[in-house]
């Protein structure tokens, strides 16, 4: 009899120690009596990265700010094959009380974490995690969600305006991307730019800030424009969300990729993707790009 493969999502959640090292959050799960990080089973139809946010929630108590993605855990249980997607998350408020699932919760650091893991393979990971450069900033790269055809559009093209689908797909974002901790939108001119971000930055009490370098025809003429307004965002810190253009998106982010030797993530395909309403999650050291992690499908994910 064939085994089956379990889907499963979670976060190496984390918080800067009183010594400014770093604290990983452990579980124990009186069931099995093991010491492990938190994550679950995928239900059907859910999203990996809203997986391992509810997951987390609900093991922790914990809020949690989604960070980069992480290296993906597969091993085998008897017959069956499990594949765990992770993410580095920090607390945002919460939390935990003990239940018949979890409980007893410990924030360690790194090494002590190491040592009271129960599984070699999340001691190995907790260690590549503390070896990664540290994040200061992310930004997190939209493409406008879906607009009406501009051959059946005929006044100025700055002012093409969403459609039913883009309108959706604004409001799947709006959901998704604070996820990630937004602390500023910036958008390019485009009117279908500017209303693929607006939703999210009302719900944030956030202001829709301009991005002109990052609109096609600008672009075109001073992509290096481009990819300065991009790392000064990095620079500022935080979580910014930059909406911009199909035309923009795939060389803006070769550019950063080659300039500081980062691979995109992607699954297949030598070029890089950039679908309407899709995002890239680029995490950032000081100005320096060091991953770059594509979700074509966050607009449909909440």
């Amino acid at each position: 009899m064939s085994g089956v493969r379990i889907l499963a999502a979670g976060g190496l959640l984390w918080r800067p120690g009183p010594a400014g090292e770093a604290e990983v959050c452990l579980v124990h799960r009186p069931k099995y009596d093991d010491w492990s990080l938190p994550k679950g089973k995928l239900e059907d139809g859910e999203h990996p990265l809203a997986a391992a946010v509810r997951e987390v929630r609900e093991e922790t108590g914990v809020r949690a700010v989604v960070g980069r993605r992480l290296p993906t855990q597969e091993y085998t249980l008897g017959e069956d094959r499990k594949v765990v997607e992770y993410w580095s998350m920090t607390p945002a408020g919460g939390d935990f009380d003990a239940s018949a699932e979890v409980d007893s919760l410990l924030w360690l650091p790194v090494p002590a974490a190491a040592g009271r893991l129960s599984y070699p393979r999340d001691r190995d990971f907790v260690r590549a995690f503390a070896a990664l450069p540290a994040v200061t900033a992310t930004v997190l790269l939209v493409r406008h969600a879906k607009a009406g055809s501009r051959a059946k559009w005929h006044g100025e093209d700055l002012l093409r305006p969403l459609d039913g689908t883009g309108h959706r797909q604004a409001d799947g974002l709006r959901r998704t991307l604070r996820w990630f901790g937004p602390t500023a939108v910036h958008t390019a001119e485009p009117l279908r730019c500017v209303d693929t971000v607006a939703p999210l930055a009302a719900d944030l009490g956030l202001p829709v800030e301009p991005e002109p370098a990052l609109s096609e025809e600008t672009y075109e003429k001073d992509p290096e424009g481009g990819v300065y307004r991009v790392r000064a965002a990095a620079a500022a810190g935080g979580v910014t969300v930059l909406c911009s253009q199909g035309g923009v998106i795939p060389d803006l982010l070769g550019r950063l990729a080659a300039e500081d030797g980062v691979r995109p993530g992607r699954r297949s395909g030598s070029k890089i993707p950039a679908r309407k309403s899709g995002v890239w999650a680029l995490s950032f050291t000081g100005e320096t790009l060091v991953a770059a992690d594509y979700y074509p499908d966050l607009a449909t994910a909440g």
